[in-house]
Order: C-alpha cells, then sequence, then structure tokens
C-alpha cells in the first residue's frame, strides 16, 4: 500500500484490501526494534567484509572481524544472515580439482626445459598450464601461456571444462599475437590436452619444440 499511495487513495485501498486505516497507520507509524536495527547494521558490516575480502571470506572469517568490532554474534547467525543477503565465497576449501590427467598412453616429450626458468630473449620459452578458477557461476578453467623472459601472459583461453580446444585456443591466440620464430621451446606438464595429437600437430605446424615436466611422484 505505502507504495502505490500517489496512485490510489489510502481509504480505497484499504478497503479493497480489508485492512482497517488505523492498522495501516499504526504499522507506518512504528518504529523498528532494536533486535531490528542491530540485524540492519550486522548484515551491512557483513556485506562491507564480504566485499572488501575480494568476495573470499565465508562465514567464520566474517564472524572474527565481526567480533573484533564488539558485535557479539555467532558463526551460525552470520551465516544465516550471508544466506539472506545471497552472499557465497567464491573459494572452496573441501574441493580439490586436479587439472593435469597424466593416466594416458599418449607421448610424452622430454624434460628439455629442466628448470631452467632464466631465459635472455623474449618468445624464446613459453610455459602453458591450466588453472582451476573457483566462482559462483560453477567451474571455470584458464589456459594461459607464460613467456618466461617476459613474464607476460601470451596467449589465454577461459571455459568450463578442460578440453583439448581449450589449450589450442589459448596456442593460436598466443601464436597470433606473438609471431614467435621457428625453435621457441614450448613447456607443460604432462595433461592428457597438452599431448593429445591435435596439440602435438599444432606445435609442430608452429615449429615449436615441446617440452614436459617430470612424472610426478
Amino acid at each position: 500500500m505505502e507504495d502505490h499511495r500517489s496512485d490510489f487513495p489510502v481509504e480505497k485501498m484499504c478497503a479493497v484490501l480489508g485492512v482497517s486505516r488505523s492498522g495501516y497507520y499504526n504499522w507506518k507509524d512504528a518504529q523498528p526494534s532494536n533486535q531490528a536495527l542491530l540485524k540492519e547494521k550486522v548484515m551491512e558490516r557483513i556485506t562491507y567484509h564480504f566485499y572488501d575480502n575480494k568476495e573470499r571470506y565465508g562465514s567464520p572469517k566474517i564472524t572474527h572481524l565481526l567480533h573484533e568490532e564488539g558485535f557479539q554474534i555467532t558463526e551460525r547467525t552470520v551465516s544465516n544472515y550471508m544466506r539472506e543477503l545471497n552472499l557465497r565465497s567464491c573459494v572452496s576449501r573441501k574441493f580439490k580439482v586436479v587439472t593435469t590427467d597424466s593416466n594416458h598412453n599418449n607421448p610424452v616429450a622430454p624434460n628439455t626445459l629442466n628448470q631452467a626458468f632464466a631465459t635472455e630473449k623474449p618468445n624464446q620459452v613459453w610455459v602453458a598450464d591450466i588453472t582451476y578458477i573457483p566462482c559462483n557461476e560453477g567451474r571455470l578453467y584458464l589456459a594461459s601461456l607464460l613467456d618466461l623472459c617476459t613474464r607476460e601472459v601470451v596467449g589465454w583461453r577461459l571455459g568450463d571444462r578442460m578440453t583439448v580446444d581449450l589449450v589450442l585456443g589459448a596456442l593460436d591466440d598466443a601464436y597470433e599475437a606473438k609471431k614467435p620464430p621457428e625453435g621457441l621451446l614450448h613447456h607443460s606438464d604432462r595433461g592428457s590436452q597438452y599431448t593429445s595429437e591435435d596439440y602435438r600437430k599444432q606445435l609442430e605446424t608452429y615449429k615449436m619444440e615441446a617440452s614436459m615436466s617430470r612424472k610426478s611422484l
């Protein structure tokens, strides 16, 4: 009713909705309780701490920050308030993501790089990797290539699956952007994406030499 006072008379709305005018005005004039005011303040601080910490803090850490500010509140209450505010941290502690699937029979390149991470010129050594990015929308994977000399990400692709197309897209983007000379050393892990036939053929097309990390123990 309050939202439509400029459109309809209060008396008419009360009659249509079966609400007494005295009841409406009592509600309108009522002051929020101390408990409601405290909840509003706490929710305001929860929202502040959540975004101030880049949406990474869940109820345990935010509860600790509220205690430091003098609020006497339980973690369960903070969790309930965060649910009401639709605030969910992007980082999951319990979910371990494996981005390297080395359980395959594909050919594996030798470890030519052998941890020699110092390079003198750009476009001599690129390091490829797949990184898991947790977020509210679901799992996302970032395929990227890093130039060891400049530390520049020369190519990248983002997707919801760790596919060969994902890493191929990052490789193609890097090649188109930098046009490196023949003989560039391409280093990666032994994941099935990098050892796939399509990826190996693309490295040959670009005249790049493949190097792969040693097998993890």
